[in-house]
């Protein structure tokens, strides 16, 4: 019995930190309305094309908070650097949309979509 578990423990450790590290596709996933980043990003920009900035700003707070959400549960398997660009992204996100400037805006957006897209690969 004592070799089983000497042999098993390691065994299942190892396949269990496989696993975390390469379920950040799954996990990155929208598993509710409110953590849905596509559908934010999206949404902003339709914001932004209007010039409709109060508008643009409660749907970036809104994307923050679905970022808030998703990285939680893929902080252990995504790479740090696209975890940080995102962060990045609405930071500038907010400045542009507080200077009404769309093409910053714009380019934060897509810059943003394109972390997201890179998340799990």
């Amino acid at each position: 019995m004592r070799k089983f578990f000497v042999i098993s423990i390691p065994i299942f450790t190892i396949v269990l930190f496989i696993l975390i590290m390469l379920s950040d596709k799954v996990l990155k996933n929208s598993f509710s309305n409110d953590d849905n980043i596509p559908f934010s990003i999206e949404s902003i920009i339709i914001e932004i094309e209007n010039d409709n900035w109060a508008e643009a700003k409660n749907k970036t707070d809104l994307l923050s908070s679905a970022w808030d959400k998703v990285v939680k549960r893929v902080q252990f398997s995504a790479e740090k650097d696209e975890i940080s660009g995102f962060y990045k992204n609405i930071a500038r996100l907010r400045g542009a949309i507080l200077a009404k400037d769309k093409s910053n805006a714009f380019i934060e957006l897509n810059e943003a979509y394109e972390h997201w897209q890179n998340l799990g690969r």
